[in-house]
């Protein structure tokens, strides 16, 4: 790197810090965590908010087992924003592989007690995410139960986050719409908090019908984040999803939030900005992702009421297609700071 580069990336890293914005981060699974690491680099003012619907794995068994709200992303969450050299790391991550604890991970286990000594769900988080010093917080989007139910194009009902993208692919039929069983989940008054507080707003990477839409169908906070004056950041994936995005490009993707949005208002969109990739995958990395059913996402036709950006923001990891989060990261807080239009 030349020495003006170099010193270009300092100031500019350096000056965020100075102004410190506030980041609501909105999402579940990997895709969020990714994004988390590459913030806490620039502010200690994240907020990560995930997605209640996660009925799979460990937390899906505790879930059932305890009636407790799913541990796993919220888990995921605050591991990101935990110090990289923490020791309670490898220890959170760890999963028991036989006995009677086998495919439950310490972590989901660690909120489970801690849930079980705390007033609630929320308090257990605070109390967790004390105990490995993060940098920011994380808030689940609601505290009531949220059962995820979806149909399919086929007009099938499944009931289940989990389940879902499982009978898209099982009857080869895509996703229509999804919705909340009771449909009267309501947001966490210090979720809501956070996003009218918010300098930037970011929804993405994640699973698009699994992880992001059904943050939209808790209560307040569509209507929150078209309140907010944040600037506001949609993150496309970079690679399909089977059984929840096959076949779909970006436009796809945005359209489908669209459709479940209650308030859609193309004057007044969700989004400011939508960041997608355009990388050169070679042959090697395509022909990996096409044995389980996957490909790069296109970008389709740009639909006029948002700004693209459009950049290779992929990296390689261990043979599997990420973001590169500082990257992501950089490009964001320039478009912030007013520096890239």
């Amino acid at each position: 790197m030349e020495i003006k580069e170099y010193i270009r990336e300092f100031t500019l890293k350096d000056v965020v810090k100075v102004r410190n914005p506030r980041v609501v981060a909105f999402g579940g699974g990997t895709g969020l965590s990714v994004i988390l690491r590459g913030l806490k680099r620039y502010t200690n003012r994240v907020t990560a908010i995930v997605t209640m619907a996660d009925d799979g794995g460990s937390s899906g068994m505790l879930r059932e087992d305890l009636g407790m709200l799913p541990p796993g992303d919220i888990r995921n969450c605050i591991l990101a924003l935990a110090d990289d050299e923490n020791v309670m790391q490898a220890l959170f991550n760890y999963r028991f592989e036989k006995g009677g604890l086998k495919g439950h991970n310490f972590g989901n286990l660690f909120l489970a007690a801690m849930s079980g000594i705390s007033s609630d769900f929320y308090d257990a988080v605070l109390r967790t995410s004390d105990v490995l010093q993060i940098t920011g917080r994380v808030l689940p989007v609601t505290l009531d139960n949220m059962i995820l139910v979806g149909q399919l194009k086929n007009g099938t009902i499944i009931e289940g986050e989990s389940q879902i993208p499982k009978a898209a692919i099982n009857q080869k039929s895509r996703i229509e719409k999804i919705y909340l069983k009771d449909g009267k989940a309501q947001a966490l008054p210090e979720t809501l908090e956070a996003i009218k507080e918010a300098d930037i707003i970011i929804m993405g990477p994640g699973s698009l019908y699994t992880s992001l839409i059904p943050h939209l169908l808790v209560g307040g906070i569509e209507k929150a984040i078209l309140d907010s004056h944040a600037k506001k950041f949609y993150i496309g994936n970079i690679m399909t999803q089977p059984g929840e995005t096959i076949g779909y490009t970006q436009r796809d993707h945005l359209q489908a939030i669209e459709k479940h949005q209650h308030l859609l208002d193309p004057e007044h969109p969700l989004f400011d900005d939508v960041i997608m990739n355009q990388s050169d995958f070679g042959s090697q990395v395509i022909t990996r992702y096409q044995h389980i059913g996957s490909k790069p996402v296109a970008i389709g036709e740009k639909i006029p009421y948002y700004h693209y950006i459009c950049d290779d923001f992929a990296i390689q990891d261990y043979g599997k297609v990420r973001h590169d989060a500082d990257l992501l990261t950089k490009r964001i807080f320039k478009i912030y700071m007013g520096e890239e239009v």
